[in-house]
């Protein structure tokens, strides 16, 4: 089998017949032409599939950012109503625990 190139858009295949059985070659290269197609559908499949996935956890992702938007600002608006200092006391109670913590591991 010799290439020859005519121009740079085409190829010239010249098939000589003592040294080439071209039934087997066309077999071969149609095996391979449909494992090809059948890997490329393979991952259209799996694109599309990785594709839902994707919007659903887009759409999950939203849905929490809007619930915790919504209740950030409920709270907001419920500690400037009241007028309490809850947020100061869990805050203080957080960093006493914390250095109670710390202190019992670092001396016992």
């Amino acid at each position: 089998m010799t290439h020859r190139r005519v121009n740079p858009d085409e190829i010239q295949l010249r098939i000589d017949p003592i040294h080439a059985d071209v039934d087997e070659e066309i077999t071969g290269l149609r095996s391979q032409v449909r494992r090809l197609r059948n890997v490329a559908q393979e991952i259209e499949v799996e694109a599309k599939s990785q594709n839902d996935m994707l919007n659903q956890l887009d759409m999950t992702v939203m849905k929490a950012q809007a619930w915790l938007k919504n209740n950030v600002r409920r709270l907001n608006k419920s500690t400037i109503q009241s007028g309490s200092n809850h947020v100061v006391h869990v805050v203080c109670f957080a960093l006493g625990f914390f250095f109670l913590v710390y202190f019992c591991l670092k001396f016992f």
